[in-house]
């Protein structure tokens, strides 16, 4: 199994031999992990989460299993194979890491913000060093894989905070309830994201901002490695729904009766999503709906209606691009507005119309932050308040991004040699200047209720940031709650 593989050997190949390559009696190594860039316009922060996991089940969990609670010869025999076979024989002394299994734990601190925190570019999230002058080396080992693990449900958590934010913006604009903001992102990226970790820490990172997700195993991840707990708290939650194989196997020529069936045999009460573009979704909009309106307004609960092909705004909103010779009405008007056609609704004390409870919309193909807004938008101006609409978010949002994204490195700043500091930097001339990096030790502050960062710190004013001590010679320090940081991250809102 890939989490039974010996953790000294998570790095990339090349820092298998730094360890020789700093100048001789080098003591202490000081590095920062920061957003460096945006590059999706106008979004500045990112939402710092992810670190948690990282501590628990690499630092703790697999360090511990893996390597110090394994055969001291057994490690130095796998570690030597390893790198024999990669480098040529003998290139690389392995005493060094028969020198941290002796210690028996990871001589490592971590200070970090507390997750949950938005973070603006170019401010570190946290910083990491090596606590005793033998393990200088270990420091930087550990880029390669915090990188590889953390960046992701940064850049989600992130994305999920943006759909949010505009989500409650619409809702306050075109008169909502709030409350049901949280459920009108929908996380449906499981399936197409690179394996089940990546699922599991993006989906955790949507699960910040709202409560509902198909992906299941995020709301396992959440109890096991942040104190949550479904049995007492509400950590992500879902519907009843179809997929295309059930409207399928009812036969196209009996999809009316599927419905039919579902609604009143299958759930007679409650919320149900019902899949509807199997085959002609303009029919069940105009035709079935308009059939089924009685028992569908009679029912205790609510129907779902799901297209999932086309162009979303299109399809939600209606098309306004296309020449009207070309399409039906019902293209022309759009899912939202058919739906008030046939059911109606009331208007609320701003003066938007807001659908009848008995029914919704849910769309989950391809939405994009652009298109949320878009869509937004659209039914603002037709005089819709979106207070029956959920946006499935999938793996076209969040799989679409890369630790580029936000431009997230692990670079040190500080360093001891032989007792002498040193204010470290790297600035390149032939950068623009995002990869120049922070020099020194570094302190973040607050100003105004933002973040900022201080370097070239003195060793007081460094400790006296708002970084904080999270783990320290291989024990963790700070244990945070899905609540404390959900209630931190809502509080910008």
């Amino acid at each position: 199994m890939i989490s039974e593989i010996c953790p000294v050997h998570l790095l990339d190949g090349y820092k298998t031999d730094h360890i020789r390559q700093y100048p001789k009696e080098t003591e202490y190594v000081n590095s920062n992990f920061t957003p460096r860039m945006s590059r999706i316009p106008g979004v500045n922060e990112v939402v710092f989460f992810g670190l948690q996991y990282f501590l628990k089940e690499y630092l703790d969990n697999q360090w511990n299993n893996n390597f110090f609670m394994r055969d001291k010869d057994a490690v130095l025999r796998g570690y030597k194979r390893r790198l024999d076979n990669y480098l040529g024989p003998n290139a690389v002394n392995v005493d060094h890491v028969a020198h941290l299994h002796d210690l028996g734990y990871l001589p490592i601190s971590i200070k970090a913000l507390p997750e949950g925190t938005l973070v603006p570019i170019g401010v570190p999230c946290l910083t990491i060093m090596n606590e005793d002058p033998d393990f200088f080396w270990l420091t930087n080992h550990f880029e390669t894989i915090l990188s590889n693990i953390i960046w992701k449900p940064i850049t989600s958590a992130t994305t999920a905070f943006q759909y949010r934010k505009k989500f409650e913006e619409f809702a306050k604009k075109t008169g909502y309830d709030k409350g049901f903001v949280p459920w009108q992102g929908h996380d449906f990226s499981f399936r197409g994201m690179s394996g089940l970790e990546d699922a599991c820490l993006s989906s955790a990172g949507h699960l910040l901002s709202f409560t509902g997700t198909d992906s299941i195993p995020a709301i396992d991840f959440l109890e096991m490695y942040y104190g949550a707990d479904s049995d007492k708290e509400l950590i992500g939650g879902s519907v009843p729904a179809t997929e295309h194989s059930v409207m399928c196997m009812g036969e196209q020529g009996n999809e009316i009766n599927t419905f039919k069936r579902l609604i009143t045999e299958i759930y007679p009460k409650g919320i149900v999503s019902v899949v509807s573009d199997t085959w002609d979704f303009w029919k069940v909009m105009t035709e079935y709906l308009l059939e089924l309106k009685e028992i569908i307004m009679a029912r205790d609960g609510r129907l779902v209606i799901r297209p999932d092909s086309g162009d979303p705004v299109k399809i939600i909103c209606g098309d306004f691009e296309s020449p009207h010779s070309l399409i039906t009405e019902a293209q022309l008007k759009g899912a939202y507005e058919l739906l008030w056609d046939t059911f109606g609704g009331t208007i609320n004390e701003q003066g938007y119309k807001v659908l009848d409870t008995h029914v919704g919309l849910i769309y989950g193909d391809s939405i994009t932050l652009e298109r949320q807004k878009e869509i937004l938008e659209r039914l603002e101006t037709k005089g819709f308040s979106a207070s029956n609409l959920v946006l499935g978010i999938g793996s076209y949002t969040y799989e679409y991004v890369t630790r580029d994204t936000f431009g997230f490195a692990m670079k040190a700043t500080w360093g001891q040699v032989n007792g002498e500091a040193k204010d470290i930097f790297k600035s390149p001339k032939t950068d623009s200047g995002f990869k120049k990096s922070a020099k020194g030790l570094l302190q973040v502050y607050s100003e105004n209720g933002i973040l900022k960062l201080k370097d070239q710190c003195t060793w007081d004013e460094q400790s006296e940031g708002l970084l904080d001590l999270v783990y320290c010679d291989g024990i963790l320090l700070v244990d945070q709650s899905l609540s404390e940081i959900r209630t931190r991250l809502n509080s910008y809102l």
